[in-house]
């Protein structure tokens, strides 16, 4: 017991580190070393025990580097500007919503960060709401609630790790969640959207004009391309059963992007930043598996499993409850997917639950509170649309709210089908 009390001291030590603006990275560290020593660890086993963490999660960091070709491609090359134009153009001004949030999910689903998502549908949802006066309210949280639908059926960083500390193929993981996710869409836009713009009416704040022009980007078919093939390969593996790992599936895919939107000047440019945005995911796992270590030494597990029961519906619920958890703690959908699915995935899947749905859970559990403001993503998305701290925290309690509807709908589909 004293274990599990030592990972929970050190777990809130860098969670005050980070609210206390401190580096995620070395609060999560330093957080470690503190849950490790008050846990009677010891200074040796501490450091064995953040060592083995690291070297868990070793496998997913490499193939999470591998898919910066991907993701810098479609980014560098205007193909996410694409996509998220031609969804806006086709859908018009009467399902504006729907046109944001299924442009945000789009761009994630396909391999873009959550939050380079936003940002990169934003310029187009501050120019619609400046012609239609709609409230920045509803329209960040279409984008917000579609970018965690896409989350969770992305071959992006969160996906990756949970499929890799489960041992599933990352294409079924990606597919096990694809229903709740689409429920999850027209929930934010037709449930959620209308009940949050009855609360708050304000208008979008006074922004810089921003050229929509979008003559210099490649065609949607061209820009589609590469995700398209990325999908495909990683289908090969429960469709024909050949295994075509990520570490291939996802760079080929980028350069089928560099190939079909004729952007070949841009490779190099394309590759660094994608590399740079995974090198700082890269850094920031290495420390989540440290912490991960720790929690998965400790008895933390056996303390959590007591307090839920050992009931079959107890079980079910560790794997979501785990994700949200620590997605809690680090405000961070990939951290908090890192340490909950490489701290309890013996126990979950020990419980009956296959790997797959292990993964599923546990990443669509950490979509929950993934939002919060000692996180990145809160900031980067409020100050995508001009939004301040104070604008900003009103929007937590409805994104919670989507990322409690995709939960539910996962859960109910792992009971229909699972």
């Amino acid at each position: 017991m004293n274990s599990a009390i030592g990972a929970i001291i050190g777990l809130a030590v860098a969670i005050v580190l980070i609210i206390r603006k401190f580096s995620p990275v070395y609060s999560l560290l330093l957080g470690a070393v503190v849950g490790g020593l008050l846990g009677g660890m010891g200074l040796d086993g501490t450091v064995a025990n953040m060592i083995t963490g690291i070297k868990d999660i070793t496998p997913a960091i490499v193939r999470i580097i591998a898919a910066g070709v991907l993701s810098g491609v479609l980014i560098k090359t205007g193909a996410a500007a694409s996509i998220s134009h031609t969804i806006v153009n086709r859908l018009g001004s009467r399902h504006v919503f729907l046109a944001l949030a299924l442009s945000t999910m789009l761009l994630t689903a396909v391999g873009v960060f959550i939050d380079v998502a936003v940002i990169t549908v934003a310029p187009i949802a501050i120019i619609i709401a400046d012609r239609m006066g709609v409230a920045k309210f509803p329209m960040l949280l279409a984008m917000v609630g579609g970018g965690k639908c896409g989350n969770i059926i992305s071959p992006n960083p969160n996906t990756i790790i949970a499929a890799e500390n489960f041992d599933a193929p990352l294409s079924s993981v990606m597919a096990a969640n694809i229903i709740p996710a689409v429920i999850g869409l027209f929930v934010t836009v037709y449930v959620i959207i209308p009940l949050m713009s009855k609360r708050h009416s304000n208008p979008i704040a006074e922004v810089a004009a921003v050229n929509t022009n979008d003559e210099s980007l490649p065609s949607f078919w061209a820009s589609i391309a590469g995700p398209l093939v990325v999908i495909a390969l990683l289908a090969m593996r429960p469709l024909v059963g050949i295994a075509i790992d990520p570490l291939i599936a996802l760079p080929v895919g980028g350069i089928v992007g560099i190939c079909t939107t004729r952007q070949w000047k841009r490779t190099t440019e394309s590759i660094s930043y994608g590399l740079e945005k995974m090198s700082v995911v890269a850094v920031l796992l290495v420390s989540t598996g440290a912490i991960a270590g720790i929690i998965k030494a400790s008895s933390l597990t056996d303390a959590l499993i007591s307090v839920l029961g050992q009931g079959e519906s107890a079980r079910l619920l560790l794997a979501p409850l785990s994700g949200t958890i620590m997605s809690a703690a680090t405000a961070s959908t990939t951290a908090g997917a890192t340490i909950a699915s490489a701290s309890f995935a013996p126990t979950i899947l020990a419980s009956g639950i296959s790997a797959v749905w292990g993964a599923a859970l546990v990443n669509v559990g950490a979509t929950v509170l993934d939002h919060l403001p000692h996180g990145s993503f809160f900031h980067a998305t409020g100050g995508a649309v001009e939004m301040n701290i104070k604008e900003r925290l009103r929007l937590i309690p409805y994104e919670s709210a989507v990322g409690l509807v995709l939960t539910a709908c996962s859960i109910a589909t792992y009971l229909i089908i699972g």
